[in-house]
């Protein structure tokens, strides 16, 4: 188990900024604004002596109203589980009244604070610590996080603050299957992650667009373990007007290309929408396995759930292969059976197959119907092996593959998903022409040929 240490202050400090220095990622969303930072975001940082974790928390604003309230539930619980506190001030904006009621409150916790006086780029080093020397703590640091200068004294000056028995670092393990879970706003990601962990791990409000931050969440449910991805609602791309949110969109689709199965939440009041079918369109295109969460099930009646049923049937039809859950992320209800759909399509889009049974498979395939002519020609089917996972990719060789009609692809595809039980997972068929040995090579006719084909040729001309 690693110590924890967590970064502290007013928003638009740069936390985010010190964080992703610290860790040496891009993990934590960073922009010119206050409050772009509201979950606990969870990094190692590796640089100094021994490693530890980075916490990087919202900003305390002052204001207990709406998701300040929130963000400050999340700070306080940061500052509850680390062992050593990093108070971010800004040297720009100098000593705030804010800033003194926060140092009491950290204070009031009983461990060691480090005051790290950031942005102290092309200002004057010494007055900018002595504004903050009333606070009559000995280990302050100036740095600057957005040119990583004087991350390395703020790691030098924290680490023999943390406990020696947390120093060993524990062994390097797989971290599970990644499930990305996507959706539009407000569709329940964030409460389903709270309710599969049992504690308020997330903020989760009714104001659409809570999330902003990719957020990993390690868990371990009957026996497996899997990192959960929080991610931010996905609007279209015609309302999105902030740059904020488009680097939060932006984020979403990476976190869906690190991710092994996506869970895509659909909210059941309403309905499915052209955005939900791009989100699809999106996990196709990287490939992942996918399964479809229809949250807020409960409180529906039955004419309500038939048209709902119906409706996805109807427009989902393209991704027929992936299961279908109908959930209550507020009350729980339908979680066992979408753990073992995800656990199913991991299974399934990481699943091995030999090239002889490949091979088996496509000549019975082939033997059951065969593509259709080519001027004339069939092409040819030959053999098949694996071309990778995760997506399963089927390499299949033979000779004029160039003309295969999209519909017998389709029909390849179906015929493999069936024969190996491949539920939640796309899959692909790639064809490659076998090479002609004779292909820029010219026929050089003997003399004997020559000789008969000039007689040919005048014998033509004769009969004309």
């Amino acid at each position: 188990m690693l110590p924890v240490i967590a970064l502290v202050g007013r928003p638009n400090v740069g936390k985010s900024t010190l964080f992703n220095a610290l860790t040496r990622s891009r993990d934590a969303l960073v922009a010119d604004m206050p409050g772009v930072t509201r979950d606990r975001h969870y990094g190692v940082c590796r640089t100094g002596a021994r490693p530890f974790v980075v916490v990087d928390t919202g900003g305390l604003s002052g204001v207990e109203e709406g998701l300040d309230v929130l963000t400050a539930q999340q700070v306080r619980l940061a500052i509850d589980e680390a062992q050593v506190l990093v108070f971010v001030v800004d040297a720009r904006d100098g000593l705030l009244p804010q800033d003194r009621s926060i140092l009491d409150e950290l204070r009031r916790s009983g461990k060691p604070i480090i005051v790290a006086v950031n942005k102290t780029d092309g200002l004057d080093e010494q007055n900018a610590m002595a504004e903050f020397a009333v606070f009559g703590i000995a280990r302050t640091v100036p740095l600057s996080a957005a040119h990583n200068r004087g991350t390395e004294d703020l790691i030098a000056a924290a680490l023999p603050l943390l406990p020696e028995e947390l120093q060993e670092l524990a062994p390097e393990q797989d971290d599970g299957i990644r499930v990305a879970i996507v959706g539009r706003p407000n569709a329940g990601k964030s409460t389903l992650i709270n309710r599969l962990l049992g504690e308020e791990r997330l903020i989760v409000s009714d104001v659409a667009g809570t999330t902003r931050d990719p957020i990993r969440v390690p868990l371990e449910r009957d026996g497996k373990r899997y990192t959960l991805i929080d991610t931010a609602g996905v609007r279209r791309k015609a309302r999105v007007e902030e740059a904020l949110e488009k680097f939060s969109i932006i984020k979403t689709l990476q976190s869906m290309a690190v991710a092994q199965v996506v869970v895509l939440m659909i909210d059941a009041r309403e309905n499915l929408s052209d955005q939900d079918l791009t989100l699809i369109g999106h996990v196709l295109d990287e490939g992942r396995a996918l399964v479809i969460a229809v949250n807020k099930w409960d409180g529906m009646d039955a004419y309500q759930r038939e048209q709902c049923q119906r409706a996805l049937e109807r427009r989902l039809g393209f991704v027929a292969w992936a299961k279908q859950v109908f959930i209550s992320a507020l009350h729980g209800s339908g979680l066992r059976e979408l753990m073992r759909a995800i656990v199913r399509a991991h299974t399934a889009a990481t699943r091995e197959l030999g090239s002889s049974d490949l091979t088996r498979s496509l000549e019975r395939a082939y033997e059951s119907y065969q593509p259709p002519l080519v001027r004339g020609h069939a092409p040819k089917l030959r053999f098949a092996h694996p071309g990778g996972t995760n997506p399963p990719t089927i390499v299949i060789h033979g000779s004029r593959t160039k003309h295969i009609a999209p519909a017998y692809r389709r029909y390849l595809e179906n015929f493999f998903r069936q024969r190996y039980k491949l539920e939640g997972t796309p899959i692909r068929i790639e064809f490659r022409d076998g090479d002609n040995p004779f292909a820029g090579k010219r026929n050089v006719l003997t003399e004997a040929q020559q000789r008969k084909r000039q007689r040919m040729i005048r014998e033509m001309k004769r009969r004309k």
